[in-house]
């Protein structure tokens, strides 16, 4: 019978669950501001700076990038707990920052401090600890359903909570819901039995220099970059071109939901294809194709609720594509023994985009008005459609984690060679300090019963 066959169990769902809603709980608190914000902003003292609104959008994403990587070292030093409950404390102080700001300058204050609470390396890290290298990828799949879902529902909530609460009243309810995430680390999640680094989760700094000279990685930064700055770019832009054609704040979720509801649906036909017959590079092309499509048509239509309307699902269509695919190709081109270094990479350099686009957003609107946004976005993704045409198309693989018993060195050498000759092994990595044997297979074509029968008998 087959290892990965084995159900969860009952600590490892209940620890999935509490990690994907800490980590849920934390990107509604970033993202619910974004379609009203500048809205919002523009009436602050100092808001009627369109760069200052776009530095106070964005301010997160900065300190998140700076300190997201070092914030997981100290976990590994520290403790995963003692470190999250300090980021979300961070959060929750940001938060009530913002909500009692009475002017342009304080937000961005409070957003500044929001980003400082940068929690998500030391998460992934408690999720290694609390899960077996079996079912890890589930529960990395679990926190990555859970971002995309709250993504959509904060576009959604975000005008009908404006409409009754304020933005003070929103960044208030973003620190209590920080709180609630603080009780659900002490209360619910369980105590880790060791804590421990993990290659495929965590940065290892020796790996830097590795994954920063892999031109394909490179690639996939800056993608995800662009995508995140071009995000950040729209919400600098749109709001205000939904309120010109007549929808206010209170009610521009009329236009959100029916958007966000069809790209969920309309983003799974690709994501198959692109996984299962082994499309990946045409898919990813085919979606930064359409939203740099998208971006032009909201350039022509914005005279029109509708016309904004189709190209806003053209481009959170494209958005949802690019945002499911981009985490696997990095983890299919990442050497194994660097996979959890290029990731920390590639999610400092996505924050980071947000920062830029949002700045650069408020920057263009102030001196060049508001379509030259969308002529920066439009070059942004023109820009990655010719970056991203080099890349090697990448190969059909999956990673499969196996837990080892205590090996020697010597012995763990033994083991990966051996792995690496069977059928359908691409790489293989046995850490003998971790106790894990991680390999990349081709999907449909590698000879599981002969991997287990290897690890069984280590």
């Amino acid at each position: 019978m087959s290892t990965t066959s084995i159900s969860m169990t009952p600590l490892e769902r209940r620890a999935s669950i509490g990690l994907a809603g800490i980590y849920g709980l934390r990107m509604l608190g970033l993202f619910i501001i974004l379609p009203i914000f500048a809205l919002y902003a523009e009436k602050l003292p100092g808001g009627q700076s369109h760069f200052l609104i776009g530095i106070a959008l964005g301010a997160y994403g900065l300190t998140q990038s700076i300190l997201q990587i070092p914030a997981g070292w100290l976990s590994d030093r520290y403790g995963r707990k003692p470190i999250i409950v300090i980021g979300l404390l961070l959060f929750a102080a940001g938060s009530f920052i913002a909500a009692s700001a009475d002017d342009i300058y304080w937000i961005i204050a409070g957003r500044v401090m929001q980003g400082a609470g940068a929690i998500n390396a030391a998460v992934m890290a408690l999720t290694a600890d609390l899960t077996r290298e079996e079912h890890r990828t589930k529960a990395m799949a679990m926190i990555g359903m859970t971002i995309g879902v709250t993504f959509s529902v904060s576009m959604v909530l975000s005008p009908l909570l404006y409409k009754h609460i304020g933005m003070s009243g929103m960044f208030s309810l973003i620190g209590i819901l920080a709180f609630v995430s603080i009780a659900v680390v002490l209360w619910f999640i369980p105590n880790p039995a060791i804590t421990r680094f993990h290659s495929d989760t965590e940065t290892n700094t020796g790996k830097l220099a590795e994954v920063l000279r892999n031109k394909d990685l490179l690639r996939m930064d800056f993608g995800v970059f662009t995508l995140h700055a071009i995000l950040m770019s729209v919400f600098m832009q749109v709001p205000f071109i939904l309120r010109a054609d007549g929808l206010d704040a209170q009610h521009q979720w009329q236009v959100y939901l029916p958007v966000m509801l069809i790209a969920f649906a309309l983003m799974v036909p690709p994501i198959i294809i692109a996984e299962k017959k082994a499309k990946m590079k045409q898919v990813f092309m085919a979606a930064i194709a359409l939203a740099a499509v998208a971006q032009l048509a909201i350039l022509f239509l914005h005279g029109s609720i509708w016309g904004v309307a189709i190209s806003l699902l053209l481009f959170f269509t494209a958005f949802n594509v690019l945002e499911a695919t981009q985490p696997s190709i990095v983890s299919k081109i990442a050497p194994l023994a660097a996979k959890g270094t290029a990731m920390g990479v590639f999610s400092s350099v996505q924050f980071l985009g947000a920062f830029f686009g949002s700045a650069m957003g408020g920057l263009l609107m102030q001196f060049y008005g508001g379509n030259s946004v969308l002529v920066f976005a439009v070059g942004m993704l023109l820009l990655w459609l010719a970056v991203a045409s080099g890349m090697r198309p990448p190969r059909p693989l999956m990673t499969r984690m196996y837990h080892l018993p205590e090996l020697s060195e010597e012995a763990a050498r033994a083991m990966q060679q051996s792995l690496a000759q069977l059928r359908g092994v691409s790489e293989v990595l046995v850490v003998a300090g971790e106790q894990i044997a991680c390999l990349k297979v081709e999907i449909g074509g590698f000879d599981e019963d002969a991997v287990e029968n290897l690890v069984k008998g280590a």
